[in-house]
């Protein structure tokens, strides 16, 4: 399982327009094959930055999202809103063995 973590800082006046966008999009994310999870954050201090956190099964999965007709048509809708350049992470678990 790998974690996504993406960081959007979005034109303050675009932020609404974001939001209602991805709640009509959200559950059509959501159960894309290999999807476990999907949230979006709002920064406390500074809400026109939002992270977006999504669970994959492995990286073929989310690349499989990433090249979709729906990841295509959702984010060129979401990087017109930008007000910088997005941040993006793709995350495993790292476990540490201990004697």
């Amino acid at each position: 399982m790998i974690k996504r973590i993406v960081r959007m800082t979005f034109k303050p006046e675009e932020l609404a327009d974001f939001f209602a966008m991805f709640e009509k999009k959200k559950k059509s994310i959501r159960n894309f094959p290999g999807c476990h999870y999907l949230e979006v954050f709002q920064d406390k201090a500074q809400p026109n930055i939002v992270f977006t956190y999504s669970f994959w099964t492995d990286e073929a999965a989310l690349n499989n999202y990433r090249h979709s007709e729906l990841f295509k048509a959702t984010w060129a809708e979401t990087k017109a809103r930008f007000a910088e350049k997005p941040l993006a992470h793709t995350l495993v678990m790292y476990d540490i063995v201990r004697p």
